[in-house]
């Protein structure tokens, strides 16, 4: 190998050791290490950036778009509830996500698949009171694992069918082959989890959870006529589900139901009487089929999805401290709805209206985001904030929103367009039908996730430039000793190791022609090889790098590079030799 080589591996093995030690960030780290590959003239600026262009990762992009389409129209929150359901315990909650997110992702791309499930589980796990670290990677897991069984669940199998069909003299492979391997790997990876979670799995939640809020709201929700809560029960409604959140009484027509049961079933026309944590309120109006019990929310002069939720202390010198809400006029005042009252941790039950407000309350309000800006400054609140996704989401168009996921699949199953475009096609329908607004969609987007996908390109192509990739890999193969399983194991390991340092295409497209070559001169059949190269290339457990979607879950779970490598070490092993043993009895050489 020459110094380029060297130099390649030098700098990706420092890269690695930053990371897994936690001592910067991923897409810092990676950046890092192009600008030495760049300075030292291993890569150009073109190859080096070259991801920055790349389809997967403007698809990736572009994807968060249509998420939070589905986020603003209420579809994630319904999403969790009809799919995930109520589990009665951690690995319940497991095997309740995992499965259905498998089964989709062999049909599906496993990009949107992940994208659409994490704000889904962020909510579902705060919901049920359950560590989000415990279901974000096996979220990621088994949309890798259900990627493997056909040969459009993901594109590093339709990357390695094309170079079948260009290399080789082979017909590619048919829609459902793969299952045969495809199915158990999906099934080892679902058990693993489930056995091996409490153990090698991290117990990580936000540290402001550790602590109680004082600032205990109280809020008064109303339940529509003809809404799907009619008819429900307390516990049925997801009432009873949201923490630090207490239902304190039912106001029925004037008739009060205090201590209520579980197995109340609510009416239309019901006052609920809410005590708790703010994110929790928030959640409330985001209830399809609850609006604020004040009438005052409608009389504001902005839209209600224009609007978001705004925190404000009330000041000494604020001209309505000592009045109730109603007598002094608030929504007239401040073009403002008070949705709901804290007040040093104390429960106040009086309507909204009638709460006479004191210097010092915290007021939830719900108002145009310009209000922050015109009261900043203003001597009537010591403080001022807005929450972060706190619009009311328009459940009028959930259905609309749908359509759109839907016409986005099926554009792709069908061949109708590519990723890429169905994906952009979906993103400007999201925003053209005002599912999402504009503003909410730039603000989606996760930069970090892109620029480490982006940055694994460019290090893919230094391994290849420098002759780092094909150097280890035939130092590697000279150990196989002429036996083609031998040679098959070494081809998994390989696979992983790329996939592991650069992206899983990469890693499929520098391995493809080495792989041909050997089992030319073993004077074997390939195909035993192309799928190993598949699965090795897709199964990417054991980094957060080597998979999007494992990147795509590596914020939001809180995860640090080593519980990768903890949790996704042992299980890339049980999968190569699964895939070692079952691929040459299902496609013989």
């Amino acid at each position: 190998m020459g110094w380029e080589a060297w130099f390649t591996l030098a700098t990706i093995a420092v890269c690695f050791s930053v990371m897994a030690t936690n001592r910067a960030a991923p897409d810092t780290t990676l950046i890092g290490a192009l600008t030495l590959l760049l300075l030292s003239g291993v890569l150009t600026p073109a190859t080096a950036f070259e991801g920055l262009a790349n389809e997967g990762v403007i698809t990736v992009a572009v994807l968060y778009v249509v998420v939070t389409g589905l986020r603003d129209t209420g579809t994630i929150a319904w999403l969790g509830q009809a799919v995930l359901g109520r589990p009665k315990s951690l690995t319940s909650a497991q095997a309740r996500l995992m499965a259905p997110v498998a089964a989709m992702s062999a049909f599906l791309n496993n990009t949107p698949v992940v994208a659409m499930f994490i704000p889904a589980v962020n909510d579902w796990a705060r919901k049920n009171n359950l560590s989000v670290s415990k279901l974000m990677m096996p979220l990621s897991y088994a949309a890798i694992a259900g990627g493997t069984c056909t040969l459009i669940g993901t594109s590093t199998n339709l990357v390695v069918n094309g170079l079948l069909l260009s290399e080789t003299e082979s017909s590619g492979l048919r829609m459902f082959e793969l299952a045969w391997i495809g199915l158990p790997i999906a099934a080892i990876t679902l058990v693993y989890v489930l056995i091996f979670h409490k153990w090698l799995l991290p117990e990580r939640r936000p540290v402001i959870s550790q602590f109680a809020d004082v600032r205990e709201y109280t809020v008064e929700m109303l339940v529509e006529r003809n809404s799907p809560l009619e008819g429900r029960t307390v516990e049925e409604a997801g009432l009873r589900q949201l923490p630090g959140l207490y239902l304190v009484e039912i106001d029925r027509k004037g008739q009060l139901l205090p201590a209520v049961s579980p197995h109340e079933r609510l009416r239309g026309e019901d006052r609920l009487i809410f005590a708790g944590i703010v994110d929790s309120v928030v959640d409330l109006q985001k209830i399809r089929g609850l609006k604020p019990a004040t009438d005052q929310v409608f009389k504001l002069d902005s839209p209600r999805e224009d609007r978001c939720l705004i925190e404000a202390v009330v000041s000494h010198s604020c001209p309505l401290a000592g009045k109730s809400i109603r007598e002094g006029g608030f929504r007239s005042m401040y073009n403002a709805a008070v949705i709901a009252v804290a007040r040093d941790g104390e429960q106040i039950k009086k309507k909204i209206g009638d709460i006479v407000l004191l210097p010092g309350d915290t007021l939830l309000l719900e108002a145009h985001p310009n209000f922050i800006a015109q009261q900043r400054n203003s001597r009537d609140f010591y403080l001022v904030s807005q929450l972060e996704e706190s619009s009311p989401p328009r459940h009028e168009k959930a259905v609309l929103a749908i359509s759109i996921l839907s016409l986005m699949v099926l554009s792709v199953a069908f061949g109708w367009l590519s990723m890429l475009l169905s994906a952009l096609l979906a993103a400007g329908l999201m925003i053209i039908t005002r599912c999402t607004r504009g503003r909410n969609a730039r603000r989606s987007v996760d930069w970090q996730v892109l620029l480490v996908i982006a940055a694994s390109f460019g290090i893919g192509n230094a391994l290849e430039s420098s002759g780092a990739a094909k150097a280890v890999a035939d130092t590697l193969f000279s150990l196989s000793g002429g036996a083609p399983t031998a040679a098959l194991a070494i081809v998994f390991i390989v696979t992983s190791m790329f996939t592991a340092l650069a992206t899983n295409n990469t890693a499929a497209v520098l391995m493809f022609p080495i792989a041909l070559a050997t089992a030319k001169h073993l004077g074997v059949n390939f195909l035993p090889f192309a799928i190993t190269i598949m699965v090795a290339a897709s199964a990417s457990f054991a980094t957060p790098i080597g998979y999007q979607t494992n990147l795509m879950v590596y914020g939001p779970g809180g995860y640090h590079f080593s519980d990768y490598v903890r949790m996704g070490t042992p299980l890339t092993v049980l999968t190569g030799i699964s895939t070692v043993v079952l691929v040459p009895i299902i496609w013989p050489f």
